[in-house]
């Protein structure tokens, strides 16, 4: 409901203080520092808003130090890691970056997490706990039937987690990493167009779609409504986001 996905959507915004301009929990300082800061800046950037400004976004790494409180060392190492996995990329003389993809590779990514969750919707259909299936129309009410109770950022947080739990009902450890390698971009892209357009007048209908042909376990059905609402999110980037040329 409304304030579990506000609850959710909240959860980075622990940081107090912040060196590193972005929203970290601090650590603990025990064993395996490098994995710990990894997970850290990993889960911090998979929630930044990358698109949602024009300017390039800069990770400090003494900032970034300072709010996990540990020493520089292990977030060097972290942000190796993240740059090998292409999350982040270094700029010698100027430091390390949040990557941005160009319009273009935005839609291909669009078009793929479409595809996946497809395949996702279809593995549902069949792999779902009647109690999971059963579950849905309750806890996702607001991005369904409701959504005019939630202003664009509200029903964003609430919708990303929607997504989530569809191929969360899959079941499928293998299509759940691929989706995950596409969610920085997904995530950043949903959140940023949700109050473009028409798009949260349309989102509502296309979920109730999905959630029908899931009750109904017509894996055909959910495959393609799954599908065809990733696709109308790519039509959009294409035809009206000029940000990102």
């Amino acid at each position: 409901m409304v304030s579990d996905g506000l609850a959710a959507a909240s959860k980075l915004k622990t940081a107090t203080e912040s060196k590193s301009g972005i929203n970290l929990e601090r650590l603990e300082v025990e064993w395996s520092l490098p994995d710990r800061a990894y997970d850290a800046l990993k889960r911090a950037i998979m929630g930044m808003r990358i698109y949602d400004s024009q300017e390039d976004l800069r990770l400090d790494e003494r900032g970034l130090a300072h709010d996990l409180g540990i020493s520089r060392t292990p977030v060097r190492e972290a942000l190796v890691r993240l740059q090998h996995e292409g999350l982040v990329r270094t700029v010698p003389r100027r430091g390390v970056f949040v990557v941005r993809k160009h319009k273009s590779e935005i839609v291909e990514i669009v078009m793929a997490s479409a595809a996946l969750e497809g395949v996702a919707g279809r593995l549902a259909a069949a792999r779902a706990t009647d109690a999971e299936v059963a579950s849905v129309r309750h806890r996702f009410d607001d991005v369904i039937s409701t959504p005019s109770r939630l202003d664009a950022e509200q029903y964003s947080a609430i919708n990303l987690q929607f997504h989530q739990y569809i191929v969360d009902l899959a079941h499928s450890q293998m299509l759940s990493g691929l989706v995950e390698s596409l969610k920085i971009h997904m995530r950043a892209i949903r959140a940023r167009t949700m109050g473009d357009s028409d798009r949260m007048r349309r989102s509502p209908m296309e979920h109730l779609r999905i959630v029908e042909a899931l009750e109904a376990r017509d894996a055909e059905a959910l495959d393609r409504h799954a599908r065809q609402h990733g696709l109308n999110l790519a039509e959009h980037v294409e035809r009206f986001v000029d940000y990102l040329e």
